[in-house]
């Protein structure tokens, strides 16, 4: 698959495909990343991209005239007759791991990364497919949620992680995952020893997941009831997890 951001920090991404352990994905070429600098699709001297908005108003809006040329060339390189446009802002819809495994699935997209005000409304009425936020609060630009994005589908990649981590992450079953422990087996800590928990040093297989699930469970319940009331709408709860639910009063 293929991601073609458009942005005007095309530095920012720099880093981040090279670093990491989902750099694999893109050192593989499972998930290419092109980078498109808008500047350079400017066409005055000044490689102006923004401008003050209609109507009054703080900060400046980004132009549509760069942004249709950006497009442009990359549906120039694309063959998908339907490639997603994806733009992200506050008012879209929240970014989640069903999503992830969505585009995970597909070619890839073209990532626009917004900046100052916002972009100009008629661009993205005419071109984007999809709104994207990452949660109810502003950032500078959307180059930080396109990072969030491209790690979240590399992650997925076949041989990036080994297939029961990304398996056993939050959200892979809909609930959060829970505690892990590694060495020491006792940690001294600020009020004494902490020990791993026993079970886990047992090597009894069928408890330890059992214990797991619990704990993901109660984890869950405490700090997002919401996902254990989709959970059980989706039928994805079963007669041990509902008398654990139970016992915790919850």
């Amino acid at each position: 698959m293929r991601f073609d951001v458009i942005t005007l920090f095309p530095e920012l991404f720099e880093a981040h495909l090279k670093h990491g352990i989902t750099r694999r994905a893109f050192d593989s070429g499972a998930v290419q990343v092109q980078l498109w600098s808008l500047r350079e699709h400017a066409d005055d001297a000044y490689r102006r991209v923004d401008d003050r908005p209609y109507g009054g108003g703080p900060g400046m809006v980004m132009l549509v005239e760069p942004l249709q040329r950006a497009l442009a060339a990359v549906r120039a390189q694309r063959t998908e007759p339907e490639l997603p446009v994806l733009h992200f802002s506050p008012a879209g819809r929240r970014l989640d791991q069903a999503l992830v495994r969505e585009f995970a699935a597909g070619p890839g997209a073209v990532l626009l990364c917004g900046r100052y005000e916002g972009v100009d409304q008629r661009f993205v009425d005419a071109h984007v497919t999809h709104e994207i936020s990452l949660g109810d609060f502003v950032l500078s630009g959307g180059e930080l949620p396109a990072l969030a994005l491209l790690d979240a589908v590399a992650r997925l990649m076949p041989g990036v992680l080994s297939q029961p981590s990304h398996q056993q992450d939050s959200f892979s079953d809909g609930l959060l995952e829970g505690p892990q422990y590694s060495r020491p087996e006792l940690w001294q800590g600020p009020d004494g020893l902490v020990p791993v928990p026993p079970l886990l040093l047992s090597g009894h297989h069928a408890q330890v997941a059992r214990w797991r699930r619990e704990r993901s469970l109660e984890l869950t319940a405490r700090r997002r009831p919401d996902l254990i009331a989709a959970a059980r709408s989706a039928g994805r709860l079963d007669a041990a997890d509902e008398r654990y639910l139970r016992s915790l009063g919850l």
